[in-house]
């Protein structure tokens, strides 16, 4: 998840200073905004890019709920303590969910600037704000992200390792032999059906 996230997270980026540097184009060309082909490449730059911060940080809450769910049940099957796997899922998502948060809102919020300046409601200026500060609160959001994703893969990776621990002390077979077993073609074809 941590590269699928990196590259999107570029992508991203690239969007947003994309959507910026055509804005500024459109703003100094001369002539009314709605008569400019750049003014209507910036506003498909922008809705895209807005829906973009949307998927993008949907995907992260996804993910971190997923996961810590995932890891919930793990811990109440295997009978693990809630520290430090449960516990620790639940305070990366803590942290996680504010800055992803604040990214959507300041999307929408610049996505909206827009629509105002464009139809001469609310000053330009604003619009612009909305969008560099887009720019800055996704670049924090995207850092924050990336490293809780990546601390989350560590767990994953912790709560597997003591799953293994606690079967190979049962007397069960290990995860990895266990998923083999259920993919083989003998034992799907005795199975009840």
């Amino acid at each position: 998840m941590a590269q699928t996230f990196r590259t999107l997270a570029i992508l991203l980026t690239i969007a947003i200073l994309a959507t910026i540097g055509i804005g500024f184009w459109s703003f100094f060309t001369p002539g009314p905004r709605q008569e400019k082909d750049v003014f209507v490449v910036h506003f498909v730059f922008g809705l895209s890019t807005s829906i973009g911060i949307l998927m993008v940080h949907c995907l992260i809450f996804i993910y971190f709920l997923g996961t810590g769910r995932w890891v919930k049940e793990v811990t109440i099957a295997y009978q693990m303590p809630d520290e430090p796997w449960h516990k620790q899922t639940r305070e990366l998502k803590r942290q996680t969910f504010p800055p992803a948060l604040f990214s959507m809102l300041i999307g929408i919020g610049a996505a909206a600037a827009g629509a105002g300046a464009q139809l001469q409601a609310w000053h330009w200026s604003v619009h612009m704000v909305s969008g560099l500060l887009t720019l800055a609160i996704n670049l924090w959001a995207f850092r924050i992200e990336l490293r809780n994703v990546t601390m989350n893969a560590a767990v994953i990776a912790g709560v597997m390792g003591e799953v293994d621990r606690i079967r190979a002390a049962r007397g069960l077979n290990s995860n990895e032999i266990a998923l083999q077993e259920d993919e083989s073609p003998v034992a799907n074809a005795n199975r009840p059906r």
